[in-house]
């Protein structure tokens, strides 16, 4: 209980109010008198307390050369860390595994892996049980598999560490790959799939059939969803005569954001260094070191988009045009100057909203959407992998105006070397992105993980942006037209009455200005 006393200023000899308040605390009454003549000392706000340490600041500069760490172990696995202050951390491991890479194999491995990561294993009984387990660490797990990486990752309590790579070490080299789990994983691919074609963000399906037609039947154009025709064929057989070759120390990395690496070094020794995966490890493992074909092509599906997506306001049937060229590894020094081109060109949809920062200056806004309103999308995308690169262009509009999306999207191919004053604002937007992105602990995780993986090291924040400020118009207009050079590939998917061949569209983006090849008809 506590109350507020005011003492006039004339019944007191000092000539001040004096504030008396009162706290009743276990029966105690406690007074503190505050005036002008108080009994605190004026405490100067701008100079350091008496008695208090000096504080320590972390700063950018020097320490940020040193933030990332790596250990490798003696049986090849790496352990990379970056210490980031707070209660949770990011840890998981990163495998050399991927669509890419199942080429000896019935196509659909790394989505079953994916589907069946973090079941039952050795030390768990089933899926819950280690959801159970993280929960007590304030934790979550989730996998993703791409075209070459498969990545197992736990968010939880730091304290929890010691629990969250022996799970980690369980999960990836422990499974128990039951038979019900993997009928329970094919029921949820084949719904996937389903969902994949009746989706109306056609976006998937597109970038799935635009790695198919640029590298046909090779590395990355393997599918990265399981064929239809495949999901009966896999079975726990199949998945073990795989992991026995790509689920070796040398090929994973164990990679943590927010925790000190001595200590994730110690628990990957722990339950990482001598541990025997459930299936046998080959003396010698038979490793597919195929490097990425470019091929180009076209891909073609047709179907009836009419009723893709039905309700009150429905989106209008659209017909999906994607067309790419050849860019660049992520190994080489164009890369960052197509990561420029690619913001340079930008897009989105004709419904998207925002100002500046949201890319509504970009070259496929200002030269497309803002001046063909018919026109319902239009995004640039930059695939990169260990040993090739795709860049690409998504357009949709109306099936009767598809040859007219043609035409605009290779003239916008052929003009990207042409007027480069849109290059700063790139590649300021490029930096921002990319130091927002890695504001995220997740995303950190995965940077490190990706680049430890790829290459042994990181290149860190600072000095990519460095990398990104030096791109000049000369190397834009360099890698364009070296990336001009190659064979298109394309990808079409809806009515595709009105779409051009492919040998015009190859003309198209051999030509001066974009053009396609007239077409003359007899009749209409």
């Amino acid at each position: 209980m506590s109350f507020v006393l005011l003492i006039p200023a004339g019944s007191l000899p000092c000539g001040n109010i004096v504030v008396l308040h009162c706290s009743l605390r276990f029966g105690i009454a406690a007074y503190r008198k505050y005036s002008s003549g108080g009994g605190y000392p004026n405490i100067s706000l701008s100079a350091p307390l008496p008695g208090i340490p000096k504080p320590v600041f972390a700063s950018v500069d020097g320490h940020e050369k040193y933030e990332t760490k790596i250990t490798t172990l003696e049986n090849g696995l790496k352990v990379a860390s970056q210490n980031k202050f707070g209660q949770f951390c990011t840890v998981g491991i990163l495998v050399n595994s991927g669509s890419r890479h199942e080429a000896k194999y019935p196509s659909g491995i790394a989505h079953f892996l994916e589907k069946l990561a973090f079941s039952s294993t050795a030390q768990y009984g089933s899926k819950d049980e280690i959801l159970l387990t993280l929960e007590k660490h304030g934790g979550i797990c989730d996998c993703q598999t791409s075209r070459d990486t498969t990545m197992y990752a736990v968010s939880a309590e730091v304290k929890g560490l010691d629990t969250v790579v022996s799970l980690l070490s369980d999960a990836v080299l422990q499974p128990r790959l039951l038979d019900e789990e993997i009928e329970m994983t094919k029921m949820a691919i084949r719904f996937e799939l389903e969902d994949l074609n009746m989706r109306p963000d056609p976006e998937p399906l597109l970038t799935e059939m635009i790695h198919a037609a640029a590298y046909r039947g090779n590395t990355v154009g393997l599918p990265r969803f399981c064929p239809v025709d495949n999901v009966e064929k896999i079975d726990k057989k199949v998945l073990h005569g795989y992991l026995r070759n790509y689920y070796c120390p040398e090929r994973m990395v164990l990679a943590g954001v927010g925790i000190e690496h001595e200590q994730l070094v110690e628990c990957a020794r722990k339950y990482l260094l001598n541990v025997k995966p459930v299936w046998e490890t080959p003396a010698v493992t038979n490793v597919d070191l195929s490097v990425a074909q470019y091929t180009g092509g076209i891909v073609r599906m047709e179907k009836d988009m009419s009723d893709v997506s039905l309700g009150p306001t429905p989106i209008p049937e659209l017909t999906h045009i994607m067309i790419g060229l050849e860019s660049c590894s992520f190994l080489e020094e164009d890369f960052i100057p197509f990561a420029v081109l690619n913001m340079m060109m930008g897009g989105g949809g004709s419904f998207s909203a925002g100002g500046p920062g949201k890319g509504m200056f970009t070259r496929l806004y200002l030269n497309v959407l803002n001046r063909h309103h018919w026109m319902y999308n239009a995004t640039s995308y930059h695939h990169s992998y260990e040993d090739s690169g795709l860049l690409c262009i998504h357009a949709s509009a109306d099936p009767r105006q598809v040859r007219e999306m043609v035409e605009i999207i290779t003239r916008e191919f052929i003009q990207m070397a042409g007027n480069t004053g849109e290059l700063e604002r790139a590649k300021t937007q490029l930096k921002s992105m990319l130091m927002m992105n890695l504001e995220s602990r997740p995303v950190i995780f995965e940077d490190v993980g990706r680049q430890v993986l790829s290459t042994g090291k990181r290149k860190l924040p600072h000095e990519l942006c460095d990398l990104i400020s030096k791109v000049t118009a000369s190397d834009i207009k360099r890698v364009t037209a070296k990336m001009l050079r190659s064979k298109p590939a394309v990808a079409a998917l809806g009515d595709l009455t009105e779409l051009p061949s492919y040998e015009h569209i190859q003309a198209a983006l051999s030509s001066k200005d974009g053009r396609l090849p007239r077409m003359y008809r007899l009749f209409r």
